[in-house]
């Protein structure tokens, strides 16, 4: 079992996490996940690792609420654990000196652009940030980004904060205001990081994403996380989870995260209605 040590809401419906997990936190870097189960009748759940602290043991992963498996970990607290944290998965290259690199986080995709950001600075990069989200309030890690970028910009789909608009309005004026860009990470939701790709292409960026695919063992057996990349057949979880943006099916990835949403609206639909009659959410129920 793998103790939760802190939880708390960093925005509406986004919840950062610390875990006690002492093997997974001596290996860990930047790029790497994990793939967490609540109990013997929980999903697997593939999160970034953020940060981790390896003298004291702790991981630090931040998870959005979006069906039932992230609900459902939303209501677990200090004191409860965790069945399993399987981990560190997938490469983690490590960043090298490459000149001036932009990072853009879309939405939660700011938490594993934040290690990588951190990463690209302490090997001598300039680094410039760009963070969005539909609204102020659902930005995160304004500060960490700010402390670790030599500049960050802002924005807002509505406009509550920074610039009015999306993330890839912003990197054509980070590019024009500090000089040649040598890489762009962007991650994010997924016609996010098609968006910025498609931009990065105008500009002759190169750019790398990271992406969400379906996991469900992370070792690469299962094939659930299959993508095409420069039209070979890569898996995620062992291959990725980052990928050079420009040679990314985003048409065909799209396609398998929709393959069972009707299942998981229904799992929501049926966890949301149990918690609200009061029923016991109390570990596989």
């Amino acid at each position: 079992m793998f103790p939760i040590i802190a939880r708390r809401e960093i925005a509406p419906g986004i919840h950062s996490l610390w875990v006690k997990a002492d093997r997974v936190a001596s290996k860990a870097r930047p790029g790497h996940f994990v793939i967490l189960r609540l109990h013997e009748r929980g999903e697997r759940i593939p999160l970034t690792v953020v940060g981790t602290e390896p003298e004291k043991g702790l991981v630090w992963l931040i998870f959005q609420e979006v069906g039932k498996s992230t609900a459902e970990l939303a209501g677990y607290s200090p004191g409860d654990a965790l069945l399993d944290v399987v981990g560190p998965l997938g490469q983690a290259e490590p960043a090298g000196k490459v000149g001036t690199v932009l990072c853009v986080g879309g939405g939660v995709g700011t938490a594993p652009v934040l290690p990588r950001a951190r990463e690209f600075k302490a090997a001598g990069n300039r680094v410039i940030g760009i963070v969005g989200a539909r609204n102020r309030d659902l930005l995160i890690l304004g500060r960490e980004m700010e402390e670790t970028c030599d500049r960050v910009y802002f924005c807002t789909d509505d406009g509550s904060f920074g610039h009015h608009g999306l993330v890839t309005d912003l990197i054509p004026l980070a590019q024009a205001e500090h000089g040649p860009v040598d890489r762009v990470l962007a991650i994010g939701p997924v016609p996010m990081m098609r968006a910025a790709v498609a931009k990065c292409g105008e500009l002759g960026l190169p750019v790398t994403v990271s992406l969400n695919a379906l996991m469900v063992d992370g070792t690469g057996m299962c094939g659930a996380c299959r993508v095409t990349v420069g039209g070979v057949t890569r898996f995620t979880c062992v291959d990725g989870p980052e990928f050079d943006g420009a040679q990314v099916d985003f048409g065909e990835l799209s396609a398998r995260l929709r393959q069972y949403a009707a299942e998981e609206r229904l799992a929501a639909e049926r966890f949301a209605a149990r918690r609200k009659g009061g029923e016991c959410q109390c570990r596989g129920a």
